[in-house]
């Protein structure tokens, strides 16, 4: 097998060390360069393209959704394998549209990972663990629904009541409804505390 030149790009260094390692132990796979955020990985691909890339969905400057579409643009023969400590299926849907071959969760074992990279190198996806993936409103507290999650998003991306009925086909006043009933039920009466439950429980990256 010829040699898989590889980034690795993710904020925890610890990580990525133990990532490195594992790869090193594969002689076919070659580390060429590793990113703390997704401004650094495209640097590092403006200067040589890799094989793979293997980054972290929740990185500073560029997230891995916004990385995975600036390398398919720009690089469409290289592939790439999203990890996530955050087991929400909406990901897989925003993964696939930005153009990634693959996800798993940070929690998987190094055979898995290893299996992801092979099938994707394959020209195959690898999205099996799909199955670990939870709908975020079976694991949210105070009986958030699937509509108050679209709100909640929308709201913490800074959107004003007006762009989010927009967005969404309804009023301005039901807009304001649920956001009224977002923070009764929450207890809280910040958008920063809104952003807080929302980066906590998975619902943005």
């Amino acid at each position: 097998m010829d040699e898989l030149l590889i980034y690795i790009a993710d904020d925890h260094a610890i990580f990525v060390e133990g990532l490195s390692e594992i790869l090193k132990a594969q002689p076919h796979l070659k580390i060429i360069g590793t990113a703390t955020d997704g401004q650094e990985l495209v640097e590092l691909m403006l200067q040589r393209k890799a094989d793979l890339v293997i980054l972290d969905i929740n990185m500073p400057k560029l997230n891995g959704i916004q990385c995975t579409e600036w390398i398919k643009k720009n690089s469409p023969k290289t592939k790439v394998v999203i990890l996530t400590m955050f087991p929400e299926k909406s990901y897989i849907d925003q993964l696939i549209k930005a153009g990634a071959d693959g996800c798993l969760l940070k929690s998987r074992g190094s055979k898995d990972l290893l299996e992801a990279i092979e099938r994707v190198i394959d020209s195959k996806s690898y999205f099996d663990s799909i199955t670990d993936f939870i709908n975020p409103i079976e694991h949210l507290p105070y009986h958030i629904s699937e509509r108050e999650i679209e709100i909640i998003r929308l709201v913490v991306n800074g959107l004003t009541s007006a762009e989010i009925a927009g967005k969404l086909f309804i009023s301005e006043h039901t807009v304001k409804t649920h956001r009224k009933n977002i923070f009764r039920k929450m207890g809280i009466n910040s958008t920063g505390q809104l952003a807080t439950f929302a980066i906590n429980n998975g619902l943005i990256a």
